[in-house]
């Protein structure tokens, strides 16, 4: 996915449209659309339209992380190299982030469960392009239009919940979400390495890829029967300059954290680094003038003025970035340090899954109690976890193992869990239901570039430091400074209003 995994691979108010609904489907109670809620006789999101939307989201988020462990078989079958594998891996990263947030707003344009179904119908052809592909850049095509096919995929399932979903069902519905998300992470790398052991029908680490073909084409079928449509009322123009804009500043930003370290940070991932902050300034200059022109940006800045938008993306970057340094770090020390396999690294990970699974299950009961205070329970519980973790690789790094880093992880992972679960309902609680996809792709861009960024910065830093301090310094180091991020967190959460909409 980033410059680091394969560096270290290499060296080792909305109007809804009706469909047909089974019996016993839950009406919709009338409100208004202003507030978040769904528009009188808008159709519910029941539960079996609440599964289908989770699982077109499950199979792009699981992707994400899924192609690491396969990376060394690719290598050695299709003879890809450091270079072309870091394309195997970003390219899916960079086209995902990138193209979200005009993903959500075409959603709210041409109708939610529409592009949902374009999406999911694409991430199938591109995925079965990928477990196809003859060569290596014909999968660096291939998985960078699976991860475009993702961007159209995701924003459409967060932006359908908040349209079609209200009160307590849609904070509900959010946590899930949030749990999903989580979970995604670490399934991603237990079941692809087993996936790649296996090698099923000799397919070896095609099968990491083509798993995900019937699983999009059952989303389809499932949302043209559960999912009801809906969309922003008044249709609004593509905004051609804010999504130039915007993707030069990902780019600028995400491919050379990417890629620099494999290529030896030459001139041009410099360059781009520099011109990141030039993007970014005219992006914001551009969608101000928009919206004052009456014009509909990318990004609405009224959009980022709601508090409980702009305090929870604020707990987003730090929180995502952390949760995918530390996935990649401790499976990288695990396989190096302790010759680990793909396999028992990520089994070593199942601690830390089933606490945020339990903690997730729990948090819209604790959410309801407690409000954003879980939030900060949540960074505490982590910051214990991570501090505990640190200590264990500390005391004695020739005895670590998975057993003695369960205790760690697994509050590790109840942390997260209380934090990521209400966070998507913090951030979404108060977004018009007719911006509901333009909100949602803001969200998703946001987690899944602090994710890339988290792992390339934290990746790169231990990789860089691991043979000068040892794996164990360097491992520890590198916790010590998600503990900060946790710190940051827990006082970010103390910002936030006590009660969750």
């Amino acid at each position: 996915m980033v410059g680091p995994v394969t560096q270290q691979l290499a060296v080792a108010k909305t109007t809804v449209t009706v469909p047909p609904r089974p019996a016993g489907a839950a009406a919709t109670t009338p409100g208004t659309a202003s507030g978040g809620t769904t528009a009188p006789g808008a159709a519910a999101l029941g539960t079996a339209g609440l599964v289908t939307v989770l699982l077109g989201a499950f199979l792009p988020m699981l992707d994400f992380f899924i192609v690491n462990v396969a990376l060394p078989t690719i290598d050695h079958d299709l003879a890809a190299g450091p270079a072309v594998l870091e394309l195997v891996a970003a390219g899916y990263g960079v086209a995902f982030a990138v193209l979200l947030v005009l993903g959500g707003r075409l959603g709210d344009i041409f109708g939610r469960r529409r592009l949902f179904v374009v999406g999911a119908v694409a991430f199938a052809l591109t995925s079965l392009a990928c477990g196809l592909a003859p060569g290596a850049w014909s999968l660096v095509a291939a998985r960078a239009a699976q991860g475009a096919s993702a961007a159209l995929l995701i924003p459409q399932v967060l932006g359908t919940i908040t349209a079609a979903t209200h009160g307590a069902r849609r904070g509900r519905a959010l946590s899930v979400y949030g749990a999903v998300a989580g979970i995604s992470v670490v399934i991603g790398q237990v079941l692809g390495g087993m996936l790649v052991a296996a090698d099923l029908f000799g397919t070896g680490w095609r099968s990491v890829f083509l798993l995900n073909v019937p699983f999009a084409l059952l989303a389809v079928v499932l949302a043209v029967r559960y999912v009801p449509e809906s969309r922003a009322p008044r249709a609004a123009r593509v905004d051609v300059p804010g999504t130039v804009l915007l993707a030069a500043a990902l780019v600028s930003l995400l491919v050379p954290l990417m890629e620099g370290r494999a290529a030896g940070w030459p001139l041009w991932s410099w360059l781009l680094l520099a011109l990141f902050p030039v993007f970014t300034a005219a992006f914001a200059v551009v969608e101000r003038r928009t919206e004052l022109r009456g014009g509909t940006p990318l990004v609405p800045p009224s959009l980022l003025r709601i508090p409980e938008m702009r305090r929870g993306l604020g707990i987003a970057l730090p929180y995502f970035a952390g949760f995918g340094g530390f996935m990649f770090v401790v499976a990288v020390a695990l396989q190096q340090g302790l010759h680990l396999g793909p396999v028992a690294a990520g089994w070593a990970l199942v601690p830390m899954a089933v606490g945020y699974f339990g903690a997730s299950l729990a948090g819209p009961r604790l959410i309801g109690r407690f409000g954003s205070r879980v939030l900060t329970a949540g960074a505490v519980v982590q910051a214990v976890g991570l501090a505990t973790l640190a200590l264990t690789v500390l005391a004695d790094w020739q005895h670590f193992s998975p057993l003695r880093m369960a205790p760690g992880v697994a509050l590790a992972g109840i942390g997260q869990g209380l934090i990521g679960t209400p966070l998507f309902r913090v951030v979404l609680s108060k977004v018009p239901a007719d911006r509901a996809g333009v909100g949602s792709g803001v969200l998703a861009t946001s987690q899944q570039s602090s994710l890339a960024l988290g792992v390339a910065t934290l990746g790169t830093l231990y990789l860089a430091l691991s043979p000068a301090l040892g794996m164990d310094r360097a491992l520890a180091l590198v916790l010590g400074i998600q503990l900060l991020g946790s710190f940051t967190i827990l006082y970010l959460t103390t910002r936030l209003p006590r009660s969750i909409g």
